[in-house]
């Protein structure tokens, strides 16, 4: 990150809210984003993330005060912002150069970029000529990504970039982030992915239900409210008495856990496992993530996703 914490925010929300009939889509949201951060907003699909970003591109109607770079919405260069939504069918029948050219010339020439030199940053120097219906779903989404920054954004709102998109290409969109955040661009992400923002962001957001429940560094929301980092010991025999002072050992089903177990402590964990003459079927070491203090902050767990690292 290269911000000035003086300057003024790219980004700022006070209290926004967004009501569908009874449901509350944001419940009263306030958050500020430095100039050249990547702020990562991360939780399960229907969290409200979508709506959040709709509401701070005035793409929907919400209450409470949005301000990008100092101005109210109404008056802000919209220039200098760019737009992935997480839904967008653009025309089939256009090749991907067509498609993001149509987008560059909705921009003043001068703030427009080359369009052949973004599609290359975004992996598809070589498919240019291919109509947008016969690429695959991770090329689409490529092509989507080009169109956001065919007029190079000041401030650059990523709904879900990586939706649909292979592990190789992942990893190619996430460097042109960071490359993007280096040059001085603030990028605002949303994610259903802890990696992706535990990679990416400066500080990351916690929604549930609409709701921000918790706001830092990933380190900082993980060293806070992650829980204990812990060695698994799998083993059908019964747990023995390790004689380890100052160790929280606990029995489970597969076997016992040694918590608050930090790197320097293993090899004492590994001399007194080996001196109670266990035979254990795996011995693991889990740090907790991002996704065990989403858990221990709200009850809820993502599905499928990984709540340690390990």
């Amino acid at each position: 990150m290269n911000t000035d914490a003086t300057a003024t925010p790219a980004v700022e929300a006070v209290d926004v809210s967004r009501h569908y009939g009874d449901v509350v889509a944001l419940d009263g949201v306030s958050l500020s984003v430095a100039p050249g951060e990547v702020f990562g907003l991360v939780g399960p699909n229907g969290a409200g993330k979508t709506t959040l970003v709709r509401a701070l591109t005035g793409t929907t109607d919400a209450t409470g005060e949005v301000r990008l770079f100092g101005d109210p919405l109404p008056a802000v260069d919209r220039a200098r912002l760019g737009l992935l939504p997480q839904s967008f069918s653009p025309a089939d029948r256009l090749t991907a150069r067509e498609l993001v050219d149509y987008y560059a010339g909705l921009y003043d020439p001068r703030r427009a970029r080359d369009v052949d030199a973004v599609l290359a940053e975004v992996g598809l120097a070589d498919d240019t000529a291919v109509r947008y219906e016969n690429l695959s779903g991770g090329q689409r989404r490529r092509v989507c990504v080009a169109t956001a920054l065919v007029n190079d954004p000041d401030l650059l709102f990523l709904d879900e970039p990586t939706a649909g998109v292979d592990p190789a290409g992942r990893r190619s969109l996430h460097g042109l982030v960071a490359r993007l955040a280096d040059e001085g661009t603030t990028v605002f992400l949303t994610s259903h992915s802890m990696d992706e923002v535990e990679t990416l962001a400066d500080r990351v957001g916690l929604v549930r239900d609409g709701s921000l429940v918790a706001v830092g560094p990933p380190d900082g929301l993980v060293a806070e409210h992650g829980g204990r980092a812990r060695v698994l010991v799998e083993t059908t025999g019964d747990p023995p008495a390790l004689g380890l002072d100052g160790f929280d050992v606990e029995r489970t089903t597969e076997g016992f856990v040694v918590a608050d177990v930090g790197a320097a402590d293993l090899p004492d964990v590994a001399e007194s496992v080996v001196a109670a003459e266990v035979s254990p079927d795996a011995v693991t070491w889990a740090q907790p993530g991002l996704e065990e203090a989403y858990f221990r902050l709200t009850g809820e767990a993502f599905a499928g996703g990984e709540a340690e690292r390990r």
